[in-house]
């Protein structure tokens, strides 16, 4: 799984992050989504945000990433950064 941020207007990649292992597409909707919305706070930016992904808005609106996904040693670090992402949205949203 990776994830990526893009301006829409200019299809510049502004971030990537990844490949990790054994993510889900809503792991990766939900990472993008924090790490756009921290990027454009960090320069003061109201530009906005779009994703096809129901799923991920509804974890931001919870403030939680509800994932079934099972942590493996392989994608240990995908939970830390899930955990890290949910902190931030409820610090800052």
């Amino acid at each position: 799984m990776e994830y990526r941020g893009v301006d829409a207007q200019t299809a510049t990649e502004i971030f990537r992050q990844g490949p990790y292992f054994d993510g889900t597409n809503n792991v990766g909707e939900f990472l993008a989504i924090v790490h756009g919305l921290a990027y454009l706070k960090k320069k003061n930016s109201d530009l906005p945000i779009y994703t096809d992904s129901k799923t991920a808005i509804s974890w931001i609106r919870k403030k939680r990433a509800n994932t079934t996904l099972k942590r493996t040693p392989r994608n240990e670090i995908l939970f830390d950064l899930l955990e890290r992402a949910e902190k931030w949205v409820k610090e800052n949203t």
